[in-house]
């Protein structure tokens, strides 16, 4: 199988959606000058001229637009620059995008995408290093996928396009540059289905988007302790995928989540409350979470690199579960 980068996966899922579907637009801010502040839209607006747009540096216009776009039947696609911006426009996304649906009960739809490139790169500091996800857990009406590698991130990123639904795509940024095998031609991943990225048995390792890296490097450091970790990656983080969760944990009696953003309300406290709920006669051991700490990105390298996941760290904690 080919392999392209994370962003070569994404180029595609977008050229071939527009050239299938002439209602697909996208909005943004550099996207027609610079092709995406991370090239990721680079090329789209050669071959599909004006419905690539430029916009003010206005996040509350981009989603505004975006959603009177879709109530008038076209499939934007609005790209946010920084997940952190994101803020700006939180009641368009909120109390607008998310509930007009509901509110019109069933009547129209928002068929629209967030692209939101998000994440620790170097040196960004607070406001451009964020990992939101979490958030939006907590808002009905919305979709969030979180991909970890340039196959999931192609065939999510088509599913959330023709998704009738409001979907927030975060797209860490260091992945971008990932190669990765990618099938040809048309296909699609599931939005709200997980996958066993690794079996195993004796301890379960929950991750999504770039704590994947860390859950493989955990589960190689564990090896060598005869400890079989098994591996699922989220992908989609609303709706998460339970049953899967749940079909693991009964079979390996421990469970451990990992993710790059703040641990302390995190997606990890989700997923833990609901094995406690549905599972906890099947669990061996407490629920292990590992996420960053509670205080915002710095910009010292030696204090973000201190602020980062640490492999070795958690391999040890988990270590004390048997």
């Amino acid at each position: 199988m080919r392999e392209i980068t994370f962003s070569q996966a994404t180029l595609e899922a977008m050229a071939e959606e527009m050239r299938l579907d002439e209602d697909i637009i996208v909005m943004g801010e550099d996207i027609v000058r610079q092709g995406g502040i991370f090239g990721q839209f680079k090329g789209l607006p050669a071959e599909f001229g004006e419905r690539i747009m430029d916009t003010p540096i206005s996040e509350t216009a981009i989603i505004g637009a975006s959603v009177g776009a879709a109530l008038a039947g076209l499939r934007p696609v609005a790209d946010m620059h920084y997940a952190d911006f994101l803020g700006v426009a939180m009641d368009e996304v909120f109390n607008q995008m998310a509930k007009i649906r509901y509110m019109f009960g069933g009547q129209t739809t928002v068929p629209m995408v967030i692209r939101a490139p998000d994440g620790l790169s170097l040196s960004a500091a607070a406001q451009h290093s964020q990992s939101i996800e979490a958030w939006f857990m907590n808002i009905p009406g919305l979709m969030v996928v979180t991909p970890s590698n340039p196959a999931d991130a192609k065939g999510l990123l088509k599913s959330a396009i023709r998704d009738n639904n409001p979907v927030i795509y975060f797209e860490n940024k260091i992945l971008y540059k990932e190669k990765g095998p990618v099938p040809d031609g048309e296909y699609f991943v599931p939005i709200g289905k997980a996958k066993v990225a690794k079996e195993g048995s004796d301890i379960t390792i929950v991750s999504y988007s770039i704590a994947m890296k860390k859950a493989y490097e955990v589960a190689d450091l564990l090896a060598k302790d005869g400890i079989n970790a098994e591996i699922i990656d989220l992908r989609t983080i609303v709706p998460y995928d339970k049953e899967t969760i749940l079909e693991s944990v009964k079979k390996t009696h421990r469970l451990a989540i990992i993710h790059e953003a703040v641990k302390q309300g995190g997606v990890g406290s989700e997923i833990a409350a609901y094995v406690a709920e549905e599972a906890v006669e099947y669990l061996d051991a407490p629920i292990k979470r590992f996420g960053a700490p509670f205080t915002p990105v710095p910009f010292s390298p030696p204090l973000e690199n201190a602020y980062r996941l640490n492999s070795e760290k958690i391999a040890k904690g988990l270590k004390d579960l048997f």
